[in-house]
């Protein structure tokens, strides 16, 4: 999907409020990426993404950001928390996994991919299987019609999903169940290593026809697909289009420039985060994997430590600095109702399979906005995330009654319901007035 700055914003647009400035910069390095595919391979190997990194408090919108954009261009995504891993040498996740997990995404979509072009050629030969299992373990009830007449009756009904819970028996593959050990420096499968030199046990089983056609049909597919293909291209796509957004990254950076000492253990994530986003070779399972053009997306707080605390090599290696702004109420309200699949629209889903057509009136929505700014603004800043918490507490009652035996029954959800609900909060807000 080659599509314009302009256009990957709209789209952003529709999901996400505010914060245009994130969204140009990563429209624009997302573009770039496309200009880059289209240039000559000795210029195109000269060229490397632009990081980005964003500054901000929790629930405005950093990670949204960035995983609508992998979503819309179908690349190969993960977050994952700096927090998570550690220096070399002190037991617990290396650094280097989250290249193996941007691997382990891209094989999943690739398989995916091919999974749905072969599926049409599968269906028939996993069908034919199951009807033979079926006449087989049916064989008793035949009576006195032809065999082949039996075999149209069930096909009629297996076609019909009439037997979808009858029990057939099936060979199929039997599943290794993984093994694994994690040291000091890297995660290792033990599956992985040995399970090249032993062959696959088939077993005889005991099914649904239900289950049965889910375990032969992605046998099926396995045999059809070859997995070096998927392997290249997976790397291939990982290499070229993978997106790494690593959160949390205020917090593996000392309190401030000024403390006595440096953090061994911070520090030490931060220089080892520096090779892979400097550009380097790690070794996967499916294959070596450069990370010289993997796009890097750093996001935090920032409340206590400051992206100049950073060590210099890294900080060079996120050019593009982007500082998102506080929400206001304005955008609260623009988030209840305009994004698609608004949190409005979820909840009203969500009671619609009870019988409860819920609906909330505009002035209903300006006072959960005026809500969430107050409470964002006196307690912990939660973003968007306070929404969440007022819209719980808002359709507790509903929720707890709704059963789905009562006939489709409407609630309106007004100003004055809001009110009510939210008495002992609002008269919180009226006191503070008199605080000094």
């Amino acid at each position: 999907m080659n599509l314009s700055p302009k256009e990957i914003v709209m789209e952003l647009d529709k999901y996400i409020v505010g914060q245009s400035e994130a969204k140009r910069a990563v429209a624009v390095a997302l573009r770039n990426r496309y200009r880059r595919s289209m240039l000559p391979k000795e210029i195109r190997e000269e060229i490397t993404p632009k990081n980005i990194i964003m500054k901000g408090p929790t629930g405005i919108g950093k990670t949204e950001i960035a995983r609508r954009l992998a979503k819309l261009v179908k690349a190969p995504f993960i977050k994952i928390e700096a927090t998570k891993y550690t220096e070399v040498g002190y037991v617990g996740r290396d650094v280097e996994s989250m290249v193996r997990d941007l691997v382990e995404v891209s094989v999943r979509m690739v398989k995916d991919e091919k999974l749905h072009k072969v599926e049409n050629k599968t269906k028939p030969i996993v069908d034919a299987k199951i009807l033979d299992a079926l006449f087989t373990s049916k064989l008793a009830e035949k009576g006195e019609i032809s065999d082949i007449e039996f075999k149209n009756n069930l096909k009629q009904d297996y076609d019909d999903g009439k037997l979808e819970d009858a029990i057939i028996e099936v060979e199929v593959t039997e599943q290794i169940k993984p093994v694994g050990m994690v040291g000091g420096f890297a995660e290792i499968n033990l599956n992985d290593i040995f399970g090249g030199f032993m062959p696959q046990k088939k077993k005889r089983k005991k099914l649904s026809v239900k289950r049965a056609r889910e375990l032969m049909f992605n046998e099926e597919c396995d045999r059809q697909i070859d997995p070096d293909s998927v392997n290249s291209e997976a790397i291939r796509r990982a290499e070229e289009e993978g997106i790494i957004f690593i959160d949390e990254m205020d917090k593996i950076i000392g309190k401030s420039a000024t403390d006595s000492g440096p953090d061994v253990s911070r520090e030490g994530v931060q220089r080892d985060i520096l090779p892979i986003v400097e550009g380097s070779t790690i070794a996967t399972k499916y294959g070596n994997i450069k990370t010289d053009f993997i796009l890097f997306i750093a996001a935090g707080a920032f409340h206590i430590s400051k992206i100049e605390d950073m060590i210099p090599e890294l900080q060079g290696r996120f050019p593009i600095k982007v500082e998102l702004s506080n929400l206001t109420k304005s955008d609260f309200k623009k988030i209840l109702s305009q994004p698609k699949n608004s949190i409005t629209f979820q909840y009203a889903s969500l009671l619609k399979i009870d019988n409860i057509d819920l609906e909330f009136t505009d002035d209903a929505l300006d006072e959960i906005a005026e809500m969430a700014e107050q409470e964002n603004s006196t307690s912990e800043n939660l973003g968007a995330r306070r929404l969440h918490t007022l819209l719980e507490r808002l359709t507790e009652e509903i929720s707890f009654n709704a059963s789905g035996k009562q006939p489709m029954t409407k609630v309106k959800i007004d100003r004055n319901f809001v009110r009510n609900i939210f008495s002992e909060t609002l008269k919180r807000y009226d006191l503070r007035k008199y605080v000094l």
